[in-house]
């Protein structure tokens, strides 16, 4: 998703990112669905550190011949603290990311992070929609990594254009996600009217507290309507080109407005804000 559309956005309040730098170590990588690749990452340091929502910069290595001067924005799909890795997971777009494809197992890639603000689960949560489109599932998957063993009913959507571009279904089913809906443009029920009748029917007796969503604009603001009705506060993470990540080039605004008609960069003050409805205060004051 790159952009709030008729949404006001707020910035969330979170610790200050402890970004770091690594030579990781690629100890997995293969291709997942019909375009995308799933890379697992030895970084100790990063795996610890990491919250959910999270991205890291990942530069093209040298080797791969590719002439990629900036690194690329990734969000970290799964953390394995235990191994000391992180998975990250990317659509195959240009010249740099097809050179990515060739990095073999056993070579080192550098990366920092991690980066930027993430999802703020509030302690009072008991209840959690994940609302994901393509590979913006990948930037909700860590909060249903913390969110499950916490005792939260996470209900999971997972969208895409077909069922090959589904991306991080089992990784619901491996983390215990046991309200996990698959839509696709093929089979029709992809629509935001569509879904959302759906998770009316399925929600409305006992509907989230919270909806984090990332990946479609029209989903997003899919869920701030869902959100009105249900009083739910909603965060999206916004996806952006990047040159630094760390906010010093300035280069990935929103053009957004916020309470203070300032327009946020996604890099340092997101990716994820939480996002109301256009007015003067939104519906939650």
């Amino acid at each position: 998703m790159t952009g709030p559309g008729h949404h006001r956005l707020a910035l969330l309040t979170a610790p200050e990112p402890a970004p770091t730098w690594d030579h990781a170590e690629v100890v997995r990588h293969h291709p997942v669905g019909d375009r995308y690749h799933r890379m697992r990452l030895k970084a100790p340091t990063i795996a610890a550190a990491t919250r959910p929502g999270q991205f890291l910069m990942v530069t093209i290595p040298d080797a791969t011949g590719a002439r990629a001067v900036l690194p690329r924005p990734m969000a970290v799909h799964r953390r394995l603290p235990g191994e000391g890795c992180v998975d990250i997971v990317y659509g195959v777009q240009g010249a740099g990311t097809r050179a990515l494809t060739a990095t073999a197992v056993g070579s080192r890639v550098q990366v920092v992070g991690p980066l930027g603000v993430g999802f703020a689960p509030a302690p009072e949560t008991s209840r959690l929609l994940l609302v994901g489109r393509g590979i913006g599932v990948c930037s909700l998957m860590t909060s249903a990594e913390d969110a499950v063993p916490r005792g939260v009913e996470v209900t999971a959507v997972v969208s895409g254009r077909t069922r090959t571009a589904l991306v991080g279904a089992d990784d619901y089913r491996d983390l215990g996600v046991r309200r996990l809906i698959e839509v696709t443009d093929q089979d029709g029920r992809s629509a935001p009217d569509v879904l959302s009748a759906r998770l009316r029917r399925a929600l409305d007796p006992a509907p989230p507290q919270q909806i984090f969503t990332c990946g479609s604009e029209r989903l997003a603001e899919m869920c701030v309507r869902l959100g009105e009705r249900w009083d739910a506060r909603v965060q999206v993470s916004l996806e952006a080109h990047m040159a630094c990540g760390l906010g010093y080039c300035h280069g990935c605004a929103t053009a957004a407005r916020t309470a203070a008609d300032e327009s946020p960069l996604i890099c340092a003050d997101g990716p994820v804000f939480e996002l109301r409805p256009d007015g003067p205060e939104g519906s939650h004051g």
